[in-house]
């Protein structure tokens, strides 16, 4: 039986042109929201590895478009410029990437929560615009190609919608869709030179071919037949000649079929013991002259000559092999992993670059250099050390197997003081990375908060178990002259006043402290119901903000220790906040993925930054008060350009 269907006009007219509506609702929520101004993005520093497919570089041999949460980058490949797709695009975090054989179209789906529609966005790379939103799967978008002549879009669900639609680019109306399989299907593809045949792969040996019928809306399955091999297909290429048909499996071998006959005609690499791809076969690519490159997920890179199966050449990266790009001339391709490095590599002998690189796993901390705002510092599995303006990794500090959850500079520039998960602080070289000095059981469960005094002379620490420790820091020795245990939680943060006589910390037990530096003794405290997550001085020091569980933002008065004014700020807890050096506004940053900038005095949200896809965890301002950094779950660091009204209260 016929597995496809037609969608009625009637019925899906209206879902299937999508942006229409969308543009419309965009516009009753400006309305509403008129005195919310949108943050814009001055820079991003990294990539989601993890998206198939997910690095392209556009045709014109200058600009690398990477999915980075919600956000779609357009980066230029020599220079520093960045241009980012937004507007009218995703809420949640993108899935999968095309890009059309000639530059003209992006085509961007994303995954959403269960029960809830994930669109297609269709993107305009002339003018960087959203041209269509199709919302028709649900909860996920798996895979996505665009024909030849640049007419059609095939989707492909994810395993809780698992069907193909093939829809109208320019008119962004659905034209036909069917049931991909019985199985999941993974990936999905548009023939060598056709607007008219599919191929279409996944779990246990699911593999089709499809004829696309415009006149008659329809799509026509064939199954092929690989005999007794059962394999799971994670990737699909055809042809130059669209005769075959290959697929990477998760066994580590490429199938080759016949499209035609639709029968298994081969499979390599020759010699599977000495070439092998662990944890399967995730990209490939076709070279100018019919060779084929194909990435491994464990990183292992080669080029397998499609006529014998043989391996002609291989090399290994970190990370798995995600995504190959082609450049124009065909003589090198650039590698994406799944640790978010990205390699540009020559065909002729494999040699290799390193072009790009950043964090795969949650950043939890920056700092900036007191003073300075041309670099600052990210922890996360390592310590790195970024340039602002060129926005490249400097420095990177790891300690194998630990993990650093806090990092502060230190005032006077010599050291990069860490806080880590075995209970030690260390203290490096900003220039060479080169360890200066270690503290030992610093703290019994790990240090979760640093920070230091402005003549560089004291640490002041938190820790796990809710100690607040003084240290005493010679170029010699390095001694503990106070250990305060009141907090019977998590301290999360420790910030230091402008003159050295007192710090504020912040703990899960629902307290903030404001301790005597002098005394070394409790001088104040503040209570609340929440876990508080940040505690902050006002640069006068009169004040101090909070935040926490509640999802509330608190003015403290730090004389009296009374709540001043409590904002209800977000719907989700709040992580961090940061105030303006020269106090007129401040920044918090939560789970709700949102970046809001607020006046300090009026305590109202005046913009409000999207681009984050995960719990965004901490955020800084920079010292000239010119842009913002933010970082979070997905390892991206987002600067974002505080606007020129808020740059003239300095």
């Amino acid at each position: 039986a016929d597995s496809s269907f037609s969608f009625p006009l009637t019925l899906f007219a209206m879902e299937s042109k999508g942006f229409t509506s969308t543009k419309a609702m965009s516009k009753l929520k400006e309305q509403k929201d008129d005195s919310v101004k949108t943050l814009d993005l001055m820079g991003v520093i990294g990539v989601n590895g993890k998206v198939p497919g997910g690095l392209l570089l556009h045709p014109d041999d200058e600009h690398l478009i990477l999915p980075l949460g919600s956000t779609l980058v357009v980066r230029h490949v020599t220079e520093s410029k960045q241009y980012f797709l937004q507007e009218n695009g995703h809420d949640n975090e993108v899935s999968c990437v095309t890009l059309s054989k000639y530059g003209k179209y992006l085509a961007t789906g994303q995954s959403s929560h269960m029960g809830f529609k994930a669109p297609v966005v269709i993107w305009d790379m002339e003018s960087c615009e959203a041209i269509h939103k199709l919302t028709l799967h649900k909860t996920k978008v798996q895979d996505l190609s665009i024909s030849e002549d640049e007419k059609f879009l095939v989707s492909l669900g994810g395993c809780d919608d698992n069907n193909i639609i093939v829809w109208d680019i320019e008119s962004g109306e659905a034209i036909c869709g069917a049931s991909s399989a019985n199985q999941t299907s993974l990936c999905v593809s548009w023939l060598e030179g056709s607007n008219n045949t599919i191929v279409s792969a996944g779990k246990n040996g699911n593999a089709r071919l499809w004829k696309f019928d415009y006149v008659n809306r329809k799509l026509h399955p064939a199954d092929i037949n690989c005999g007794n091999m059962r394999r799971n297909f994670l990737c699909c290429l055809s042809s130059e000649d669209a005769k075959t048909v290959y697929l990477g499996t998760t066994s580590g071998d490429v199938f080759a079929i016949g499209v035609e006959s639709k029968l298994f005609k081969g499979s390599g690499p020759v010699n599977r013991k000495k070439h092998i791809f662990g944890k399967g076969i995730v990209s490939m690519i076709r070279t100018k002259d019919g060779r084929i490159v194909v990435g491994a997920g464990d990183g292992t890179v080669a080029l397998i000559n499609p006529e014998t199966m043989k391996v002609i050449r291989k090399t290994k990266f970190v990370g798995g092999a995600t995504s190959l790009a082609l450049n124009a001339a065909g003589d090198h391709f650039f590698v994406g992993t799944d640790k978010s490095n990205i390699y540009l590599v020559a065909i002729a002998d494999f040699d290799y670059e390193l072009r790009s690189t950043c964090n795969a796993c949650p950043i939890k901390d920056i700092a900036f250099a007191k003073g300075y705002s041309d670099l600052f510092a990210t922890c996360s599995n390592d310590v790195r050390l970024w340039n602002s303006k060129l926005r490249d990794e400097l420095l990177r500090i790891e300690v194998p197997g630990l993990q650093c959850q806090c990092v502060s500079i230190a005032p006077d520039g010599k050291s990069i003081v860490t806080g880590w998960n075995d209970g030690k602080i260390r203290a490096f070289r900003p220039t060479s990375g080169k360890l200066m000095y270690s503290i030992n059981d610093a703290h019994r469960d790990g240090v979760t908060a640093v920070a230091m005094t402005s003549d560089s002379k004291r640490i002041v620490s938190g820790g796990k178990s809710g100690d607040v420790r003084i240290w005493k820091i010679t170029p010699q020795t390095q001694t503990m002259i106070a250990s305060m245990k009141q907090h019977k939680g998590t301290v999360n943060s420790v910030m230091v006043d402008d003159t050295d006589s007192n710090c504020v910390t912040s703990a899960n037990d629902g307290s903030c402290i404001i301790w005597d530096l002098n005394q070394y003794n409790r001088d104040s405290c503040l209570f609340a119901t929440t876990q508080f997550k940040c505690a902050v001085y006002h640069p006068d020091m009169s004040q101090i903000l909070t935040t926490g569980t509640d999802r509330k933002i608190t003015y403290w008065d730090v004389v009296g220790s009374s709540e001043i004014r409590i904002l209800d700020s977000s719907k989700e807890d709040i992580n961090c906040l940061a105030i303006s050096p020269d106090g007129e506004f401040f920044v918090s940053v939560g789970n709700d993925r949102l970046v809001r900038l607020w006046g300090y005095d009026d305590g109202i949200c005046h913009f409000v930054g999207k681009g984050h896809s995960g719990h965004v965890l901490s955020c800084q301002i920079s010292p000239d008060q010119r842009f913002i950094v933010t970082v979070g779950e997905e390892g991206a660091i987002f600067m974002w350009k505080i606007p020129e009204e808020c740059q003239g209260m300095q």
